[in-house]
């Protein structure tokens, strides 16, 4: 997430890239509806079933019946973290993206409640940069040029945990609650994962990407760690997905009185930049 240096445009650019980096990893979606585990064929009543491990492993994936739960990731340019409350369609997603050549450092989040949305924005690294309250501001939807500026709650698995272990060629728990395996990255919405262009830089490393994963004693996703390998000039990172305090954290609710203020002409010009 390189940027020039100073200007408006540049704060412009820097949001527009973190709203994309926000869209990769919210807009994909949950891996959609879970099938049954597989079950090895029984020779009698007494058989036990044989649950496949990656079978095992989607039917993890958080799907929002789990109730609220905290959620956290990283990938080479950018941190996650917040929390999940389905039952009121509501997210708060905080972002940090690194600094670039340029020195600047963003960091926002978004509160998301049904049709509702907030922002706080933060910049710092480079004289001149605007400054917004440390308030949530309330965003008016009709001022808003394109959706695809702010993110959006499409689900549960705000990590891409299922897309990603869609995409595995092989999996074997190595113990009760741990998981190893190969991920194809350039197939499906494995490769959306990854910043535009990553996958096919990567070639042929792409088809076989190793991952660790944990599943808890409730059979809940707590981890995702995917070990992408160095491409070019780029170098090798870890794309994190954790996944924690299920049915504990927090509901979210609305934010009023001094926490909250209407956002100004600034912020809808930075968002729709």
């Amino acid at each position: 997430m390189t940027q020039a240096t100073g200007s408006a445009s540049t704060i412009r650019r820097t949001v527009g890239a973190v709203a994309a980096m926000l869209a990769t990893t919210t807009l994909l979606g949950g891996c959609g509806p879970k099938n049954e585990p597989a079950s090895a064929p029984q020779s009698s009543p007494s058989a036990s079933p044989t649950v496949d491990p990656k079978q095992a492993l989607l039917d993890a994936v958080p799907d929002g019946t789990e109730g609220t739960f905290q959620f956290s990731g990283k990938d080479s340019s950018s941190t996650l973290s917040g929390r999940i409350d389905h039952a009121s369609k509501a997210i708060e997603i905080n972002t940090t993206a690194a600094p670039g050549s340029d020195g600047i450092t963003t960091k926002m989040s978004f509160l998301l409640i049904g049709e509702e949305v907030w922002v706080k924005a933060k910049f710092s690294g480079q004289p001149g940069l605007p400054k917004f309250p440390d308030k949530w501001m309330k965003l008016d939807r009709t001022k808003l040029a394109d959706s695809d500026s702010i993110p959006a709650y499409d689900g549960a698995d705000q990590g891409n945990a299922g897309p990603l272990i869609e995409a595995a060629t092989s999996v074997k728990e190595q113990s009760p609650g741990k998981y190893v395996g190969v991920i194809d990255m350039s197939v499906g919405n494995a490769a959306q994962a990854l910043e535009e262009g990553e996958a096919a830089a990567l070639g042929e490393a792409a088809r076989t990407v190793p991952f660790t994963a944990v599943v808890d004693a409730d059979k809940h996703l707590t981890s995702l760690t995917l070990k992408i390998p160095a491409a070019g000039k780029a170098k090798a990172y870890d794309y994190v997905v954790n996944y924690a305090d299920y049915g504990t954290t927090p509901k979210i609710s609305v934010p009023t009185g001094a926490a909250v203020t209407n956002a100004p002409k600034m912020a809808y010009e930075m968002l729709n930049g």
